[in-house]
């Protein structure tokens, strides 16, 4: 067997175990959250910075479209890393540390979702969003990998892709993406 070869077994092996592993108990958690979101009327607000930001915006698309039901209400969903020109000015004059606070400040009201994605759970923009979103009332789940940082005592609900390997953890985070989306297409 190539080096290559088995370079790419270790890693499915590596994302086959992050998913088995995963726990079924959170990922619950999270799907009715956002299905009492939806049914309430409640706005989800995602984030996340780098490849966490690809899937914050990812699961808006996935969410708000292929969610959609006659006769049932729509999720509403926003992820704030997708508005370049308000992120960067909040980061210009704000500080990059705070640009979630500020939008989830200005948007957000008590019972809608912060759905915080961070690989490492210890992004301090994250972090600091998430802390501004339990001062509001919001709902707080978090996505992150490795053994969850500082995101999983921050979070009331917390998926932690059980994975010391970055690319695995994201993985594993567009999975949850589309198992939720698939669950909440059919209720």
């Amino acid at each position: 067997m190539s080096m290559e070869s088995q370079l790419i077994d270790d890693y499915f092996a590596e994302v086959t175990r992050s998913i088995q592993n995963l726990s079924r108990q959170e990922l619950l958690k999270v799907i009715d959250i956002l299905r009492t979101a939806r049914m309430k009327g409640q706005t989800v607000y995602v984030f996340g910075n780098g490849g966490s930001a690809a899937t914050a915006s990812h699961m808006v698309c996935d969410f708000g479209k292929n969610t959609r039901q006659p006769g049932k209400p729509s999720l509403k969903i926003i992820a704030l890393n997708d508005n370049m020109a308000t992120f960067s000015a909040y980061a210009n004059d704000e500080g990059y540390e705070r640009v979630f606070v500020e939008q989830l400040i200005i948007l957000a009201n008590p019972g809608d979702v912060a759905l915080a994605i961070s690989g490492s759970g210890n992004s301090p923009n994250v972090l600091l969003a998430v802390e501004a979103a339990r001062q509001i009332g919001m709902v707080t789940v978090g996505l992150t990998g490795f053994e969850g940082g500082k995101l999983k005592d921050l979070v009331e609900t917390c998926v932690i892709v059980p994975s010391d390997d970055i690319a695995a953890v994201e993985d594993v985070h567009m999975v949850i993406d589309h198992v939720i989306t698939t669950i909440l297409s059919g209720m």
